[in-house]
């Protein structure tokens, strides 16, 4: 999970336009996630593919992006699976469309060395920092639930992955749940006690996910599917080549350029996420099924223990419809 959870349309008619008609410019919120769709996105493949101008916001996490969705400032973006059913629970009309990555162990909780963790236990009365409301937050908070320790005796700080990495460079925090390019860093003189896939294994696997403005969506369908399918081309040209993504190989660089995180560690992180091909994605393992498909039963499971955890205060009755899979079955024909 991940990450802080909470881009906008720009059609020329302001933002309350953002659902009214086929759009030639959109706003694009992203994150930091490393994933083979920022090589598509360096090229301007997207752009090509739809003539339509596209700005690429980044956000420090997905709390963030989910507050410009609930403004009315943003149509299409990533969230981690955790966000999504944060905005699921707050009555948004949005919908996960695309599965970005199964995070499996992009995600890890690393201990500072000399801090004295070695465990979860050990976490008692210690600084943890993670972006609230982020698909690392909610792993965080579920692993310590089955551990047996308290969240309140845990010191968890909000902070975003620039902002850790700086409170780590200082020696503010004792560990954090995060993700690269910052995982990368801290792992440097830090010791990994759990990771992402670890949590996935107890019950509460995790994934990255474009969601997007139903209406919007529903105006912009061939933008959309167009979309996915360059997603899905890049997704495929790195699991075809993964020995050509090498830290001095042109489609790394431009990955690294785009979050903003270091040659070097792109080709192990790449290696740490999974990414479903658009026919795995329309089947009920993820997107297909209705309140039955994957993805809907793990946003319904992650609302009832963030619900738990005091961050929602309402469960929908039904995720099927916060999820649509028909993008994913076009982009697989």
């Amino acid at each position: 999970m991940r990450k802080l959870w909470l881009l906008a349309l720009s059609l020329g008619l302001g933002a309350t336009g953002a659902a009214q008609a086929q759009t030639k410019e959109v706003t694009f919120g992203y994150q930091d996630m490393v994933v083979p769709f920022r090589v598509a996105q360096a090229a301007g493949a997207v752009e090509k593919a739809t003539g339509t101008k596209i700005t690429w916001k980044q956000f420090g996490g997905g709390g963030d992006v989910i507050r410009a969705f609930a403004s009315g400032d943003l149509p299409i973006g990533e969230v981690g699976s955790s966000p999504a059913a944060t905005a699921a629970a707050q009555g948004l009309d949005v919908q996960v469309i695309w599965i970005l990555d199964d995070i499996n162990n992009a995600e890890q909780l690393v201990a500072r060395n000399g801090s004295g963790i070695g465990a979860l236990a050990d976490l008692k009365g210690k600084k943890v920092a993670t972006p609230f409301v982020s698909t690392a937050h909610y792993q965080l908070l579920f692993a310590l639930k089955k551990a047996g320790v308290s969240p309140g005796d845990v010191q968890t700080v909000n902070l975003r992955p620039a902002e850790i990495a700086a409170a780590w460079e200082r020696g503010d925090i004792d560990a954090t749940f995060i993700w690269d390019p910052v995982l990368s860093k801290v792992k440097a003189n830090g010791k990994v006690v759990l990771s992402a896939a670890d949590v996935a294994k107890q019950g509460a696997p995790t994934f990255d996910a474009i969601i997007v403005d139903r209406v919007w969506a529903e105006k912009n369908k061939a933008f959309v599917t167009a979309l996915v399918k360059e997603i899905a081309k890049a997704n495929e040209a790195y699991k075809a080549g993964k020995d050509k993504y090498t830290k001095e190989s042109e489609e790394v660089k431009a990955i690294a350029k785009t979050v903003g995180g270091s040659p070097e560690t792109v080709p192990a992180t790449l290696a740490d996420y999974a990414f479903p091909t658009p026919a795995e994605q329309a089947s009920d393992a993820w997107l297909g099924g209705g309140k039955e498909s994957g993805v809907a039963k793990a946003l319904a499971n992650t609302a009832v223990f963030l619900k738990e955890q005091g961050r929602i205060t309402d469960i929908p009755a039904d995720f099927g419809k916060f999820v649509n899979p028909e993008f994913a079955a076009a982009a697989a024909k």
